[in-house]
C-alpha cells in the first residue's frame, strides 16, 4: 500500500494511508453537509415564525388576545411542518442539482402540510381559528423558502457550473488531428482511430447510437470529428473546412447560446458537410417529468417546470434573469424550435431519430447562416409580410408557432401537403395554445396596430408570407400587390377549399375591388361576419 505525509498542525510529519485520507475527506463532507442542512432548517423555523408573527401583527385585534390563543397551536403546527419537511427531504440539499429543484422539494412538502392542516382543522372542528393566520403564514413562509432557496441553488449550481469548466480546461480539450498526407496508406491510423471513436460513443452514449451514426459517418475518417461539449470555444479550435462530418454528443438543451453554436459550426464544416447532435424536445422531457412523481404531484411539478423553462424565459422582462442565473442550462426545446433553429443557421434536415430519451439529428449545410438576432421568441411576435406596392413590413400577432417556425415554412411545404383553407396538414409548428388563439380568432387582435399604422384595412387579401406568395399565379401577384392587405381576407365570405379556390376568391375580390373598393368591402365584411358567427369559419 502507497503511503503519503501530511504536517499536523504542530508542524511534525505523520504517515498515512489513500484509505485513511479518503475516509478523513468523506467525513469532512459529511459534516460540511449537516451543517448546511442544520442552518436551513434554523433559517425555515425563523421564516415560519416570522410570518406568524406578521399575521398576527395584521390581525385588527389586539396581539394580546392573539399571541396567548396561538402560540400552543403554533408549536403544534411548526411540528408538523418539520416532521413533514424532513420526510419529504426539503433540508437535504445536496439532492438539489438544478436551480429549479427547490421549487419541487418545497411545494410538494408545504403542500403536503397544507393538506394536514387543513385535515385537522376540519376533523376537529378548529373553525374558530383565523384562516388569515393559518394560512397566511403557510403561503408567505413558501414564498420566503423559495426566494431564499432559489438564491441559494443557484449560486450552488453556479460554483458547480464554474468547478466543472475549470477541470473540463485541465483534464480534456477537443482534439484537433492534422491533415493525413496519405490517407489511403494510413489505414493503421484510420483503425485506432475508428475503435478509439467507437468506444468514446459507446461509453458516453451506447451502442445502438453508434449503430446509427455508422449510417452517415465512418468514424474512422480522418475528416470526421466526434465531440462532447457544449462551449463554442471548443469548436472554434476545429480547422476551417476541414472536417466535412461532426458529431456532438452533449445535449443541445445545455447550451447557452445555441444559435450562435450552429453558426460555428456552420462556419466550420464546408456545404454539403453533415453536423450530427442531439436535443431532450419537449414531449420527451414531459414524459419524463410526469414519470418522477406520482398523481397529483408529478403534475404540480411538471406545471412549475412550464412555467419556468417555457414561459418565464420568453417574457421581455425575466429572460435575462432566466438565463443569468441558470446559463440556459436544461432548457426546454420543442422540436419545431430545434429543427427551426438548425435551418436558420444554415442546415436543412437529413434525417433524425428518437434513441432512448434523446431526438439524434442529422443536417447537412446548404447555405449560410441567416443571422437573426432578433428572431421572435416571445408571446407577441413581428412577422414580415408582403404589403401594397410589394413593400415589406411588420405584422403584429400573438404567438401560436414555436419560436423560429418562421424557417420551416419550406421544410413544412415539402413534408406536409396543404388541407382544406390552404393550411398545412399535420403542422407540428402550432402549440397547443395556439390552436385555441386560431380557434377564437385571439391571435389576430395585435393586427389592429398595423390597421392604426397605415399599413392594413379591415377588409382585404391576407398579408403573405415569401414562402405563400411564391406559390402564387403572376397576375395574382400583381394585383395583390395594388391594394393594401386586410386582417378580414375574403377566404371568409366564399369559404374555398383548396388552394386553387383561394386564388380564385381572391382574384374576385380584387377585380370587384379594383372598380367599387368601399362598396365592395363593406359586402365582404358582412358575408365573412354572417359565416364566422353562424357557419363555423376559424382559423386552423
Amino acid at each position: 500500500m502507497s503511503l503519503k505525509y501530511r504536517t499536523t498542525y504542530c508542524g511534525f510529519l505523520t504517515r498515512y494511508d489513500n484509505s485513511q485520507m479518503k475516509t478523513e475527506l468523506e467525513n469532512i463532507k459529511r459534516l460540511r453537509k449537516s451543517r448546511i442542512r442544520i442552518l436551513y432548517i434554523i433559517v425555515d423555523v425563523v421564516l415560519v415564525t416570522l410570518s406568524f408573527l406578521f399575521f398576527i401583527w395584521v390581525k385588527p385585534a389586539s396581539k394580546a388576545y392573539y399571541l396567548p390563543e396561538y402560540y400552543q397551536p403554533f408549536l403544534l403546527f411548526l411540528g408538523v411542518w418539520l416532521i413533514v419537511s424532513l420526510i419529504i427531504g426539503k433540508y437535504q440539499l445536496h439532492k438539489i442539482k438544478k436551480p429549479k429543484d427547490i421549487y419541487v422539494y418545497t411545494l410538494i412538502s408545504n403542500i403536503t402540510i397544507t393538506g394536514i392542516v387543513t385535515s385537522l382543522i376540519y376533523f376537529n372542528n378548529l373553525f374558530s381559528y383565523s384562516r388569515l393566520i393559518v394560512f397566511g403564514t403557510i403561503g408567505l413562509s413558501t414564498l420566503l423558502e423559495l426566494l431564499i432557496g432559489y438564491v441559494f441553488s443557484a449560486y450552488k449550481f453556479a460554483q458547480q457550473l464554474s468547478e466543472d469548466k475549470e477541470r473540463h480546461a485541465k483534464e480534456t480539450k477537443t482534439k484537433v488531428f492534422p491533415p493525413f498526407v496519405h490517407e489511403e496508406f494510413d489505414k493503421e491510423k484510420t483503425r485506432q482511430k475508428r475503435l478509439a471513436q467507437r468506444e468514446f460513443i459507446t461509453q458516453t452514449k451506447s451502442k445502438r447510437l453508434f449503430n446509427y451514426l455508422n449510417r452517415y459517418v465512418d468514424v474512422g475518417d480522418p475528416h470526421a470529428v466526434v465531440f462532447n461539449t457544449t462551449k463554442i470555444a471548443n469548436v472554434e479550435t476545429l480547422a476551417d473546412g476541414y472536417y466535412n462530418k461532426m458529431i456532438n454528443l452533449h445535449r443541445v438543451n445545455d447550451i447557452r447560446r445555441v444559435n450562435k453554436f450552429f453558426e460555428t459550426i456552420n462556419e466550420r464544416v464546408p456545404y454539403g458537410g453533415l453536423f450530427i447532435g442531439c436535443v431532450e424536445t419537449k414531449n420527451i422531457r414531459k414524459k419524463r417529468m410526469l414519470g418522477q412523481y406520482v398523481f397529483p404531484l408529478n403534475w404540480i411539478s411538471y406545471s412549475f417546470d412550464v412555467f419556468f423553462t417555457r414561459i418565464i424565459p420568453k417574457l421581455w422582462l425575466t429572460k435575462r434573469i432566466y438565463f443569468f442565473v441558470t446559463l440556459g442550462y436544461e432548457r426546454a426545446i420543442p422540436h419545431a424550435e430545434i429543427l427551426g433553429r438548425l435551418y436558420s443557421c444554415g442546415f436543412e434536415l437529413v434525417n433524425e431519430r428518437y434513441i432512448y430519451d434523446e431526438l439524434f439529428f442529422v443536417v447537412r449545410k446548404v447555405k449560410e447562416p441567416s443571422y437573426d438576432h432578433n428572431p421572435t421568441y416571445g408571446p407577441l411576435i413581428s412577422l414580415r409580410r408582403y404589403g401594397k406596392n410589394g413593400r415589406l413590413f411588420k405584422v403584429y400577432k400573438l404567438r401560436t408557432m414555436h419560436a423560429y417556425s418562421e424557417y420551416l415554412q419550406d421544410y413544412v411545404y415539402e413534408k406536409f401537403n396543404l388541407q382544406e383553407g390552404g393550411k398545412f396538414k399535420n403542422d407540428f409548428r402550432v402549440t397547443t395554445s395556439g390552436k385555441i388563439f386560431r380557434k377564437f380568432w385571439l391571435d389576430e387582435t395585435p393586427m389592429f396596430i398595423n390597421i392604426i399604422a397605415g399599413d392594413m384595412k379591415l377588409v382585404g387579401v391576407r398579408p403573405l408570407s415569401r414562402q405563400y406568395f411564391e406559390l402564387y399565379s403572376e397576375e395574382l401577384k400583381e394585383k395583390r400587390l395594388k391594394t393594401k392587405p386586410g386582417l378580414i381576407p375574403p377566404f371568409y365570405a366564399d369559404m374555398p377549399k383548396t388552394l386553387e379556390e383561394i386564388m380564385a376568391s381572391e382574384m374576385r375580390y380584387l377585380e370587384a375591388h379594383e372598380k367599387h373598393p368601399f362598396i365592395t368591402d363593406v359586402r365582404y365584411f358582412f358575408k365573412a361576419i354572417w359565416n364566422i358567427l353562424f357557419k363555423g369559419a376559424r382559423s386552423k
